[in-house]
C-alpha cells in the first residue's frame, strides 16, 4: 500500500489541478480530430508537456506522443510503468447544447478520449512533482487511432513504444457511462473481446420481381447467410467461449418489383479465444461461399482483422484494485463483468502485464446518462479528479 504522505500529495495536487485539467478537456472536446489525423491534438499535448518540462517525443506512429518521467534515482534504461491515453474522436455530429461542444462539424469526442488525454496530462504534472518518490520511471503514451483498424496501439508497439526504456506493466482507463461518477471498476483476467469486421458482396442475377425463376436472387442468398452463419456460433463454438456474430448492414438496392444483382452485408465477429477466432473466420468465409453457390450465386468475403481480446493481468489488476479500495473506499470500487466490446489496448495486453479499468462518469441528476458513441454523450467533470488520482495510484 501507499504511504500516507504519497496519498496526501496525490489528493492535494489533483485538487489543485482540477480546474486546469477541466480546461484541457474543454479545449480538446471543442477541437476533436479523427483517427490518425490528430495533428493539432498531438501539438496541444506536446505544448503542455513542454511547459511542464517533461521530456517527450512527437510523431510516433504518425501522431503519437511519448513522454518519460524519471526521478534522480532512476537509471537511464530502467524498466518503467506505462500509462496510456488515446487521442482520436469519432465521425459523429454532436447534439449537446453546451458551450464546450465540438467546433468541428461531424466530429465529436463521443467516446471520452478527450477525458483520457486530459487526465493523463494532469497525471503527468502530479507525477513530475513527485518524481523522486516514484518507485520506477513512468512512460506516458498518448496514442492515435484507437477507434479505427489496425488500431493505434499496434502501430505504437511496432514503433517501439514498449522499449527504450522497457515497459514492465501498463495501465489504461476508459470512461464508463453506466457507472456513477466517483466510482472505478476492475476485472481480473478476460475482460473484452477481439473484434473483426466482415464485408460481403453477394453476386446474383437481377431481374423482374414477378419472374424470380429467371433471376439469381442475392437478397434471398443474403437472408440465408444472415441466419445460417449464426449456427457457427450456436453449434461450432464451445459454449464456454464468449462469442457473437452480428450483421449491421444489409443493402440490396432493388425496388418493390426489382430484384437487384448485388447485395452487401457487413458485420462484426467477436470472441475471447484466439484459436477459435481463427477457426470461426475460416468457417464464415467457407460457409458463405458454399451457401451462395448453392443458390447459383457467388460472394466476395473480405475480413478485416481487428483487435485481439483484452486480458487483464490478475496480479497487476488485483494490486491496483486494492490501492483503489484503500484510497477511494470499498464502496467506490466496483467489479466489472465481461464485455464483448473491443479496445485496442488489447494489443498491449498481449505483450506486457496490463490493467485496463473503468472510470464512472454518470450523473442522473445532471442528465448525464448517454452512452459512448452517442451524439449526446457527456461526463460529470468530477471524473477528471478521480481519473487523475487513479492513474497516479497505478504509477506507484
Amino acid at each position: 500500500m501507499l504511504n500516507e504522505s504519497v496519498k496526501v500529495n496525490i489528493k492535494k495536487h489533483a485538487a489543485a489541478l482540477f480546474s486546469k485539467v477541466e480546461a484541457y478537456r474543454v479545449h480538446l472536446h471543442q477541437h476533436p480530430e479523427l483517427s490518425y489525423e490528430e495533428f493539432k491534438t498531438a501539438d496541444f499535448v506536446a505544448q503542455q508537456l513542454s511547459v511542464l518540462g517533461i521530456e517527450f517525443e512527437k510523431g510516433i506512429a504518425g501522431t503519437g506522443v511519448v513522454a518519460i518521467i524519471r526521478g534522480d534515482h532512476h537509471a537511464e534504461n530502467q524498466s518503467c510503468v506505462g500509462l496510456r491515453a488515446d487521442l482520436d474522436a469519432l465521425p459523429i455530429q454532436e447534439e449537446n447544447e453546451v458551450d464546450y461542444a465540438s467546433k468541428n462539424p461531424g466530429v465529436m469526442h463521443a467516446c471520452g478520449h478527450d477525458v483520457h488525454t486530459s487526465i493523463l496530462l494532469g497525471t503527468a504534472e502530479i507525477l513530475y512533482s513527485l518524481r523522486n518518490e516514484l518507485p520506477a520511471p513512468v512512460k506516458l503514451i498518448f496514442q492515435p487511432g484507437e477507434e479505427k483498424n489496425p488500431g493505434g496501439a499496434s502501430l505504437m508497439i511496432e514503433a517501439g513504444v514498449l522499449q527504450n526504456p522497457p515497459v514492465k506493466s501498463m495501465f489504461g482507463l476508459h470512461v464508463f457511462p453506466e457507472m456513477e461518477v466517483g466510482n472505478v471498476g476492475f476485472r481480473e483476467g478476460l475482460y473484452m473481446a477481439s473484434c473483426d469486421e466482415i464485408y460481403m458482396t453477394i453476386h446474383g442475377k437481377g431481374g423482374h420481381g414477378a419472374m424470380p425463376h429467371q433471376c439469381v436472387d442475392p437478397i434471398l442468398i443474403g437472408a440465408h447467410l444472415v441466419t445460417s452463419l449464426q449456427q457457427i456460433v450456436s453449434r461450432s463454438c464451445d459454449p464456454k467461449i464468449p462469442c457473437v456474430l452480428s450483421f449491421g448492414v444489409f443493402e440490396g438496392l432493388g425496388a418493390t418489383n426489382v430484384i437487384p444483382s448485388t447485395v452487401k452485408l457487413q458485420g462484426t465477429f467477436r470472441t475471447m479465444d484466439e484459436p477459435w477466432r481463427a477457426t470461426a473466420l475460416e468457417l464464415i468465409q467457407k460457409q458463405a461461399e458454399l451457401i451462395a453457390a448453392s443458390f447459383g450465386g457467388s460472394v466476395d468475403v473480405e475480413i478485416s482483422k481487428g483487435y485481439p481480446f483484452l486480458e487483464n493481468d490478475p496480479a497487476t489488476t488485483a494490486e491496483l484494485r486494492q490501492k483503489a479500495i484503500d484510497f477511494f473506499g470499498k464502496e467506490h470500487v466496483e467489479a466489472l463483468p465481461i464485455r464483448l466490446t473491443a479496445e485496442d489496448f488489447a494489443f498491449y495486453s498481449q505483450r506486457v502485464p496490463v490493467c485496463f479499468f473503468r472510470l464512472g462518469v454518470r450523473n442522473e441528476q445532471k442528465g448525464i446518462t448517454f452512452g459512448v458513441h452517442h451524439p449526446k454523450f457527456d461526463i460529470d467533470s468530477e471524473a477528471l479528479l478521480i481519473g487523475m488520482q487513479a492513474m497516479c495510484l497505478a504509477a506507484f
